[in-house]
Parts: structure tokens; sequence; C-alpha cells
């Protein structure tokens, strides 16, 4: 399993795809060629709905806003603020995984569907998952014994023409993790459901407290390892994740972390493109040179305190460096955001020694608002 593309319900499709490319270095492709077999980009369909495209390594985004009342992303608007409104999943057998989801009560939002264009294939179809997300399940393949081969080279059954392009080529490689937001008391079906319908298995727990608010999380992790999804749900009354459900009128998708490279040139390049991230007050950056081992040299701690990026690292494991950032929510309300994270030598985890931090950063945001 891993990740095919991430959906957003958005009010200006094109004007989104704009800000992905000039903000964030994505390049926009011709979603007629991408995704005419998924969102039936036709005659019939495409007249009450936008839909554009991005990508940058392997990550691809796309974005559909209503062009009339009866389009279905119009419906997901007047529930939900914008956001993440289907997560695509490669798998082996579509089949195989619709018959789980059945058997343990999923609801098919669309049977499975076939498209064949010479001798390579693609099987779809759409489940209902946690609260508006659906999860669109994908199967690619060939007719011939070049299976391997052909399955690996499989996004080439539909070609992907650049468009528009950032000044400097993005260094965003892949989806890291996705975080999923349930209500209090939610956390152990959403586990459960996770668990038996897509055959995810539960990882690293945590209880989050700072002076104002708390929360519990636990991490889900696809059986092959690639597809991480920590989930959250309220401890308080006026944690973060509360005014998420608040805001969002229910629970949903967020934040998702972006791969990257090297993230201080990368942010340095999207904050001189305008992006807006959480800040970090420059004391954490003297506590942290108080932590046993700074795997870090002077030069490269002060590049890091300029962009503001939080650094953890295992002190067993020290080389193992994990380095990350937050924006600040991208659509206005208190929603949505990305992380931008580095893992330098294979570094594993969330950066559980910034929790602290980046929940004292996100509460200083809550209370500019009025909500903590």
């Amino acid at each position: 399993m891993k990740i095919n593309w991430v959906h957003f319900y958005v009010e200006d499709a094109k004007a989104w795809r704009d800000w992905f490319v000039s903000h964030l270095g994505f390049q926009t492709v011709e979603s007629s060629t991408l995704l005419t077999p998924f969102v039936h980009i036709d005659n019939e369909s495409s007249f009450h709905t936008c839909t554009e495209a991005v990508k940058s390594g392997s990550v691809c985004f796309l974005l559909s806003s209503p062009l009339l009342p009866i389009s279905p992303v119009a419906d997901f608007l007047c529930q939900h603020p914008p956001g993440v409104a289907d997560i695509a999943f490669a798998i082996e057998d579509v089949e195989a995984a619709i018959a789980r989801a059945q058997a343990y009560g999923a609801k098919v939002l669309q049977p499975i569907e076939y498209h064949q264009q010479g001798n390579r294939y693609i099987k779809w179809s759409k489940i209902a998952a946690w609260g508006s997300v659906t999860h669109t399940l994908i199967e690619r393949g060939s007719l011939t014994h070049a299976v391997s081969e052909d399955i690996e080279n499989s996004e080439a059954l539909f070609s992907v023409s650049p468009r528009l392009h950032f000044p400097v080529s993005s260094s965003i490689t892949a989806i890291d993790h996705i975080v999923l937001n349930v209500a209090v008391g939610d956390l152990e079906r959403a586990v459960t459901w996770y668990e038996k319908i897509l055959d995810f298995q539960p990882q690293q727990t945590f209880k989050i407290q700072t002076d104002r608010s708390s929360l519990s999380s636990q991490v889900m992790v696809s059986r092959c390892g690639n597809v991480q999804l920590p989930i959250n749900e309220p401890t308080s009354a006026n944690s973060q994740i509360q005014e998420f459900l608040n805001v969002n009128q229910g629970p949903g998708i967020q934040h998702l972390a972006l791969r990257t490279v090297n993230i201080v040139s990368a942010i340095a390049q999207f904050r001189a493109c305008g992006l807006s991230l959480l800040p970090v007050p420059q004391t954490y950056y003297s506590q942290l040179k108080e932590r046993p081992e700074l795997p870090l040299t002077s030069e490269e701690l002060e590049a890091i305190a300029q962009q503001e990026i939080l650094v953890d690292w295992n002190p067993q494991t020290p080389h193992a460096l994990l380095l990350q950032i937050f924006t600040q929510p991208i659509f206005g309300q208190p929603t949505f955001f990305f992380e931008f994270i580095e893992r330098r030598r294979q570094a594993q985890g969330f950066g559980e020694g910034n929790f602290q931090a980046l929940f004292e950063a996100i509460e200083r945001e809550q209370m500019k608002r009025g909500a903590c």
C-alpha cells in the first residue's frame, strides 16, 4: 500500500493550484489525462466541478471546487471548511480489499470500476472512512507476463504533462504521514476501523499535556509500513484538537507531513515565497543546546534557528536526526496545515522531543485567536 493522491475540496481550485506552484514549488499536471478514469472529467460531470492537479516528487494533490451547487464539493463545503476529502491508496487487490471492507461493515460509495489502456489496466473503488473523509482504493496491473515492471512504471498509464513551473524545483519528495483528528471518546473506535477495514497496525501511543490542554494519539501504520496515520483525540475542552473539531464541524485530516531532502534550504525558499509558518521562540534553541549529545555544529544550529525549525534525536542514535516545522493553517480557519520534515540517516518517530514546544507554539496561536 502507498498513498496515490490526496484530494482537497476548496473554493477555487485554480487559485489553489497556483498557490501550490508559487509557494511550495509544485508543478501542475494535466488533470484530464491523470484523472479521467477516477473522477470522470468528461462532458457528463465536469460542468459542475473544476479539478486541478499538482505534483512534487511522489506527492500528488487533487484540488476540486464547485462550479454549480449540485457539485459534491459544494455539499462538502456546506458542512466543512476547505480541506482533505479523499485519500487514495494504491493497493495490490481491490476485490479483496472491498470484500474485507464490506465484511466489517464499511460503506462502499463507488463499486469497483475497471479501465484498460493497451495491456495495462486500473481498477478502483471508494469507501467512506472516518467523518466525511473517503478512501479511493486503486489497483494497477498488466495483462502481460511483465507484471512487476508494468506495475512499477504504471504511473505512465496516464501521462502527466507539466504546464507551470516554480523558479527553483521543489525539494518535496513524499508524504511522510497524515494526521486524523477524531472526537473525544472515538480514538479506540477509529483505531479499530483502520485495523479491520484497511489492515493498519497500531504502533506508538502518545499522551501530550501542557499547562492549558491535552490530547491522546495512536499511530497506525499500513501492513507494509509505507503509510503512517497518527490519530488524535482531545482530552481537554480547550485542546487544539477540540478547536479543530469545532471549526471543522467534525473529525477530519488535521495535517500532512511532507518529506524534504534539505529542510533548511526548502524553508528559506518557502518563506521567500510568502509561506506563513508557526513561529518558534529563540529560547527553544537555548534549551536545545542543553540537551545531551547535540548532533549539530554551531553553524548548523544557527541556520536551523534562523528558519525556526524544530530538532529531535535519540541520544542512543544521535546521528539519526529529525527536523520539522509547521505552517500556519493554510485555508484561513484554524484547521488544516502542513508539516515539513527531514529524516537524516533514517530517523524514526514523529519528533516526540518537540511535542511540548510544538503544542505550546500552537497554543500561543490559539490565544491570539481567543480560543485558548
